[in-house]
């Protein structure tokens, strides 16, 4: 640690944390009212939304627990920035100085350890994940500033991939399937890749089938009904193209299957339609996600529309999703066909190869997400297995530190935060993030005061010097 930053500095809690007015009781409750405000704005969304996609009329049981939800939440928010320009005040007050710890890593640790038994228990591990999400990618952007280490390239995307190896393992030997992320993962990858399917496959095979009886009579079925379409008159060209993918859809589920495989119909039937399927949800969710953001544009703008609709990032997660899946069943059913038997152990080299397709997307918010789920499960699944002891107290702590890291982040070195993180502690504390004063900060030789510059010119924020509180 360089020497400067050591030392203690021997300036009031006015000077730096609320220049702005000198009462410190004051102060605190100022920010406690603007992070009432935006707490209460951003979880009545969440809360909200998550009723609606439930896709029935909410019974008055729901409003409530949605209603309560959204008061506990608010108020679990609200009190993290009250409470850490308290514990500022405090700690100057105790050391009559400050140090590096005690300007925001230690306040944040305390207010966040506070704060974190007000939410309710069934959010504390999202949570836990969100911030050590980006409290991971924070650390690693210090490291490279100080130069460390140098970014690896595509470094996220090997990240991905053995998340999702491990990911898919959990998923295709596991017969307890609580967690969230494995809804995520049947949509992706299907019903037939997991522990109930490959229960009822025989685990050693010997012998391949080209097809069934059961797919014979699907798939006259299915012709019956496309024959009708191709007849119709008027046919446009998109029709003609779906006739054509439906008819070699057909041929494909007649083709060979091994005995081993859990899917019906042939394997390149289920590589194919498997990725095509994911690939058409997935744009279709993308478009109208990009519409809805950008609904009021549209109002005004009508022929924007066009540029809404085929911009070339549309695309970017659709394919990855698509290929990704389309990659992982061809590596599971190739390995069934060369070792002539099924197994969850096949979910390793498949996730990993078809996690690489994320180089076609690449986002460290989804990569370092995954990556922290996938220990989140490996933990669980050795304290299940009584290898490591159980810690109950772990995401709690965790929690805590990755909190601690990003306010001292924001403060001290905002440059390696995330502009969508400080935008948030910005609209939370009413903006007081950056009216706190940097000029005593300095030194600590991180030239504090100058990053706080680029970071609100970069996120268009400002610092304001007026507060009733």
């Amino acid at each position: 640690m360089p020497a400067q930053l050591s030392k203690f500095v021997d300036v009031t809690c006015k000077e730096y944390s609320h220049p702005w007015i000198d009462s410190c009781v004051s102060a605190a409750a100022g920010l406690g009212l603007d992070a009432i405000q935006e707490s209460f704005r951003i979880y009545a969304a969440v809360y909200i939304a998550a009723l609606l996609m439930k896709r029935k009329i909410p019974s008055k049981r729901d409003l409530k627990h949605t209603i309560l939800g959204i008061l506990q939440s608010t108020a679990f928010l609200s009190w993290s920035g009250l409470s850490f320009s308290v514990f500022i005040c405090l700690l100057r007050r105790i050391f009559g100085s400050f140090h590096v710890l005690t300007v925001a890593f230690v306040p944040s640790f305390l207010s966040s350890l506070t704060a974190i038994f007000i939410e309710r228990p069934s959010r504390r591990t999202l949570l836990t994940l969100y911030v050590s999400n980006i409290a991971t990618e924070t650390l690693f952007r210090m490291g490279v500033a100080r130069r460390y280490y140098s970014p690896i390239p595509q470094g996220g995307t090997y990240i991905f991939a053995a998340s999702m190896a491990l990911l898919l393992y959990f998923y295709n030997s596991k017969t307890n399937k609580q967690d969230s992320i494995y809804k995520i993962l049947r949509i992706v990858v299907g019903n037939y890749e997991n522990t109930d399917y490959h229960q009822g496959t025989n685990l050693h095979c010997e012998t391949q089938m080209s097809s069934t009886d059961e797919s014979d009579n699907a798939s006259t079925t299915e012709k019956h009904r496309v024959n009708k379409k191709v007849h119709k008159k008027n046919v446009n060209i998109f029709m003609k193209t779906l006739q054509i993918y439906a008819k070699i859809i057909e041929r494909l589920k007649l083709k060979s299957k091994h005995v081993c495989c859990p899917h019906p119909y042939s394997c390149a039937h289920y590589i194919l339609k498997g990725g095509m399927d994911i690939f058409t949800y997935t744009l279709g969710a993308q478009l109208l996600i990009n519409l809805f953001l950008n609904i009021r544009k549209l109002i005004k703008k009508p022929l924007l529309m066009k540029s809404v609709i085929f911009k070339k990032g549309n695309l970017n997660l659709p394919v990855f999703i698509g290929c990704f899946t389309g990659l992982y069943r061809l590596v599971s059913c190739l390995l069934r066909r060369l070792l002539q038997k099924n197994s969850s152990y096949y979910a390793l080299p498949a996730g990993f190869i078809g996690g690489l397709t994320f180089m076609i997307y690449d986002s460290n918010t989804i990569s370092l997400y995954f990556m922290w789920k996938a220990l989140q499960l490996l933990w669980n699944d050795l304290v299940e297995k009584e290898i490591i002891p159980e810690v109950k107290w772990f995401p709690i702590i965790l929690y805590c530190f990755s909190t601690a890291v990003l306010f001292h982040v924001a403060i001290l070195e905002p440059n390696a935060l995330r502009s969508s993180y400080w935008k948030f502690l910005y609209n939370v504390s009413g903006g007081r993030t950056a009216s706190m004063s940097r000029i005593p900060l300095d030194a600590f030789g991180l030239e504090s005061t100058k990053q706080l510059a680029n970071v609100v010119k970069k996120t268009d924020t400002i610092v304001k010097t007026d507060y009733y509180f």
